[in-house]
């Protein structure tokens, strides 16, 4: 969810909180201010009945409320001595509504020639249930017209002071270290965002120039490593062929060559492993899978003869991924080479192509493989196998930069499983 969205949703969530404990309070206000103003009211209609009753004793004479909306009748001295005006909300039959509707209500007492008199003087009353829906729909439209103010604050005011920081976004999206150019910051006024800018471009900036020196240490040690182990290699094989050595001395000098080989094998191993984990691989085309699995199956055809194991393709769908060549060509070669070298005399390797799928299936060791450990740099299963341990690992940093992903199982064949894209 975007930032805006979420400032949204909260500023929503906190007005329906607002608004309703200030409905709640603005409800018994305005209630209690009707009460006053009704209270004041009634008080002043006492007031002018009783002035009225001191020369006009046909007053007194109002025993039912009628059309006069208030009633009289003589009391006790007793009753009428100590008593207190009284405000009650009451109900009072309206001939006009045919029904009781709600009335305040005011009981007093006064004196007039040395009686007592008992005063009730009432009033229409606002229905509270009415006042209640019309202050429920005043706040809704309140509620409504607020949420669309805020949404239409976010999206054009909000949306041009958050401009430069999406632009920032889109850049870093589209930034890679190992290209020359550099990411185009937008001009801001705000603070915030100016210190941002200036930071991700200094920090991109140190990471390129970290970037640049890593891949240079890399391939100056490769290419340096590279050399002279080719060269003591050339000079071993020419020692070789003087045949002035006796077996024992042989045998030294093979495990020798064997030794520099392998260092040989993983240097050109750490060296693409690093390369490809820095993305250095960005021209991709269109590759038929399909094609390219069978070509390298002819390549391991003589291997394959060689270790007695026979090796079986099955075409279920086309498959073409858009990819660099020379990355798919080494993600296929280990997945079968690997297949090839674990496994024993007379097995079998079936290879399946499906759509955006290809399964490799082969015969090996009764045990399942460590799944934890798999992927790992330098892992072998058998530690005196002459592999660097790297395969499994390049193959799995090649599906990683692309989002394929790799899944393995035992079912009595070892099942490597690569979804691609």
């Amino acid at each position: 969810m975007k930032l805006q969205n979420i400032t949204t949703a909260w500023f929503v969530a906190a007005l329906v909180l607002l608004i309703s404990v200030w409905a709640t309070i603005f409800y018994f206000a305005l209630l209690n201010e009707i009460y006053d103003s009704i209270d004041d009211g009634l008080d002043n209609q006492k007031q002018l009945i009783i002035q009225r009753a001191a020369f006009d004793s046909t007053v007194l004479q109002h025993s039912e409320f009628r059309e006069s909306g208030y009633s009289i009748k003589q009391v006790s001295p007793a009753a009428g001595i100590n008593f207190t005006d009284r405000y009650v909300d009451t109900s009072l039959y309206m001939q006009n509504e045919d029904d009781n509707e709600p009335v305040r209500m005011l009981t007093t007492m006064f004196r007039q020639n040395g009686a007592y008199y008992q005063l009730q003087v009432i009033t229409s009353m606002v229905e509270e249930d009415d006042l209640v829906a019309q202050l429920l729909y005043s706040l809704l439209w309140l509620f409504f017209g607020l949420v669309l103010s805020i949404i239409l604050l976010n999206k054009f005011l909000l949306g041009r002071i958050w401009k430069p920081f999406y632009h920032l976004l889109q850049q870093l999206k589209k930034y890679q270290l190992d290209a020359q150019s550099n990411i185009n910051t937008a001009p801001t006024r705000i603070e915030e965002f100016r210190l941002l800018n200036e930071n991700i471009t200094a920090l991109l900036h140190r990471n390129k120039l970290a970037y640049n020196s890593q891949k240079q240490f890399i391939e100056n040690a490769a290419h340096e490593l590279q050399t002279p182990l080719a060269i003591s290699i050339n000079k071993l094989e020419s020692l070789a062929d003087r045949g002035h050595m006796n077996e024992e001395e042989l045998q030294l000098l093979g495990s020798a060559l064997d030794h520099l080989e392998r260092m040989t094998r993983l240097n050109r191993s750490l060296l693409l492993l690093s390369r490809i984990e820095n993305k250095q691989f960005n021209d991709t085309e269109t590759v038929d899978i399909n094609g390219l699995v069978r070509q390298l199956v002819e390549d391991f055809s003589d291997q394959a003869q060689f270790s007695n194991i026979t090796i079986a393709i099955t075409d279920e769908a086309p498959c073409v991924v858009h990819i660099n060549r020379g990355l798919a060509t080494i993600l296929f070669t280990n997945l079968i080479k690997n297949a090839l070298v674990h496994n024993h005399a007379g097995g079998s390797i079936h290879i399946r192509i499906g759509d955006k799928k290809v399964v490799v299936e082969n015969t090996g060791d009764d045990t399942p493989l460590d799944t934890t450990l798999l992927f790992a740099r330098f892992y072998k299963k058998n530690p005196s196998a002459a592999s660097t341990g790297l395969g499994l690992a390049i193959l799995k940093a090649i599906a990683d930069l692309h989002g394929y992903t790799i899944q393995y199982s035992y079912t009595g064949l070892h099942v490597f499983t690569i979804q691609l894209k």
